[in-house]
């Protein structure tokens, strides 16, 4: 049997972890319309339920880094499995979760377990694909995620509403799926090893932060974070029925409009990052997120709403490509810390985006938010436009000082040969 054209001529890795992707976004999608119900069940009011999501996402980001350093000690195979493992059993024991505060605690826990599984899967998905190849395989496995996170919810409202406990017993047990298929599948994919520190091997975080490309990447996903997770999700909602006094319904198409243009694009940017470099399509994905918010802004009609959120879908489908990208062609896989500052970026903009924009709706109105969030978008695509390309970049073997435009130094980089198979280069080469 042949593999999907999708999949041909990458590594087996990439196969797996989109699979493990697909089966931990499921079983998130099915439960968590379920937190803030479960939540409420213990009598507490509408801000203590919305902590419970809250703490995971906290933890998330603050054990970050440790999960990085995690990654460079104990490699990327063992840290995925095993915060997978983490996220499973206190899922599980959430379901059963008798008080307030231990439903709090285990979901904070949770959160710890998702940094160590998605640093753990990012840093080896950069280590096994060549530059040559990054971006196909980036889309791959955003690809899991995103067509999970759209069939979880179809069946976790279903669920919860026979019984509030089960959609955590559901999720423990994707994610048990999720981490045999992780286990087994990936079993012979040699760890890095994590006594190399020479500069061939990993790439330290004060290295790469001395990197335009790194920081605009940074940049791109706080941005991105922000407009799409953040603003996104927690503010319009509010917006379509405050502000176009629409029915709930309207959100819901809004939401679809966005996952499926960003389904439609997600495998051509691929290919278009690994074809045309990471730069155009950092640039393009956040002139046209910037392009949404500011047409939402102005145009507060229904057809604007749909026009703004379809803008909005083709800018974060390669948002989803070219950020991710660009961290594997500047840590070129060998950079635990490199990954989790990036996946940090991303959490600090989920985080402070829905505050801040929802204060400015607030004191002042919805035009105002999303116009800011659109000048925050604008903002990391001007820094993107003075970036340097990285495809073809694997990451610096020797260069006396930081990364940057015009050093000279001696650099790993991925060609491709007349049968279209990436090999790496080492030379002299300026940049």
């Amino acid at each position: 049997m042949r593999a999907p054209k999708a999949f041909r001529g990458l590594p087996r890795e990439v196969v797996v972890l989109s699979a493990v992707a697909f089966s931990v976004a499921v079983g998130f999608g099915i439960v968590a319309p379920a937190i803030p119900l479960f939540a409420s069940r213990f009598g507490v009011g509408k801000a203590a339920a919305a902590t419970v999501i809250s703490a995971f996402a906290f933890m998330r980001f603050v054990s970050a880094l440790g999960a990085g350093r995690l990654v460079d000690r104990i490699g990327e195979r063992v840290c995925l499995a095993t915060g997978i493992g983490v996220v499973a059993a206190s899922s599980a024991l959430a379901g059963l979760a008798s008080s307030y505060s231990q439903l709090l605690i285990l979901r904070g826990i949770g959160g710890i377990g998702s940094a160590m599984f998605s640093v753990g899967a990012a840093s080896l998905l950069f280590r096994v694909v060549p530059s040559a190849q990054r971006g196909r395989a980036t889309s791959l496995w955003y690809g899991g995620f995103l067509i999970g996170g759209i069939t979880g919810p179809a069946f976790g409202g279903a669920i919860a509403t026979v019984s509030i406990r089960a959609p955590f017993f559901i999720y423990a047990g994707t994610l048990a799926v999720a981490g045999t298929i992780a286990m087994v599948a990936l079993r012979s994919t040699p760890l890095a090893d994590p006594a190399d520190k020479t500069a061939a091997g990993r790439v330290r975080l004060g290295t790469a932060l001395r990197d335009p490309s790194y920081r605009a990447a940074l940049a791109a996903n706080f941005a991105d974070g922000w407009a799409v997770m953040g603003v996104r999700s927690a503010l319009l909602p509010l917006f379509v029925v405050e502000g176009l006094h629409r029915s709930i319904v309207w959100t819901g198409i809004g939401f679809f409009i966005v996952a499926g243009v960003n389904a439609a694009v997600l495998l051509p940017a691929g290919s278009w990052a690994d074809r045309y470099g990471r730069k155009p399509l950092l640039v393009g994905g956040l002139a046209f997120s910037s392009l949404s918010l500011a047409v939402l802004g102005i145009q507060q009609t229904l057809p604007g709403y749909l026009v703004a959120l379809a803008l909005l879908g083709f800018g974060s489908g390669l948002l989803d490509v070219a950020p991710a990208a660009i961290v594997g062609d500047v840590s070129g896989g060998r950079g635990g810390t490199v990954v989790a500052a990036f996946q940090m970026s991303g959490d600090a903009g989920v985080v402070s985006g829905p505050v801040i924009a929802g204060r400015l709706a607030d004191v002042t109105s919805y035009g105002v938010a999303f116009g800011t969030t659109s000048g925050v978008l604008g903002a990391a695509a001007v820094l993107a436009l003075f970036a340097p390309e990285t495809r073809g970049r694997s990451g610096t073997v020797s260069s006396g000082g930081g990364e940057g435009v015009g050093q000279v130094g001696e650099q790993v980089v991925d060609v491709l040969d007349a049968d279209g198979e990436p090999h790496q280069v080492v030379g002299d080469l300026e940049r």
